[in-house]
């Protein structure tokens, strides 16, 4: 079974990799770029029966910063 995880910095949360990267597009020439956000994807090969409880429980004690970080399961 596969799952992926999407993690994301909340809403309201400085991005400076986003801000670097949007800079970045800006100085070859892509201005139409308002904003970037980044964030990480996360794939996982899991045993048949993995529920999605225990894959939330990995993404709550690891694989997220729930501080700060949201995040989405795709199974």
């Amino acid at each position: 079974m596969k799952a992926k995880v999407v993690v994301m910095l909340k809403d309201g949360v400085l991005d400076p990799q986003g801000e670097a990267v949007r800079h970045a597009l800006g100085a070859l020439g892509f201005s139409g770029v308002e904003g970037v956000r980044q964030g990480k994807l996360i794939e996982l090969d899991l045993a048949d029966g993995t529920t999605e409880t225990e894959i939330r429980d990995m993404c709550e004690k690891l694989l997220a910063n729930t501080v700060i970080e949201s995040y989405r399961i795709e199974v």
